[in-house]
């Protein structure tokens, strides 16, 4: 009773390939692949150059900032 055979498993394949389409089956995986490329990629440590140019960009902003007050203080 638990247990599937071969049969049932076609059958659910027929079905689902029926309401959903190949077409969408298949945007399914590539965005589900895609998505696992990209949780390994982020378990390794690679990272891409535009989040760190954008990161490095934001902390520039408020550095100068600071800065320019320091200098200001220092100025009497």
């Amino acid at each position: 009773m638990g247990s599937f055979s071969i049969w049932h498993w076609l059958i659910v394949l027929v079905v689902v390939v029926l309401v959903f389409g190949t077409k969408k089956l298949r945007g399914v995986g590539k965005d589900l692949g895609e998505g696992i490329q990209g949780f390994k990629d982020g378990l390794k440590g690679k990272e891409d150059e535009k989040p760190s140019q954008l990161g490095n960009e934001r902390r520039d902003a408020p550095q100068d900032e600071a800065s320019r007050q320091d200098s200001q203080r220092k100025d009497p």
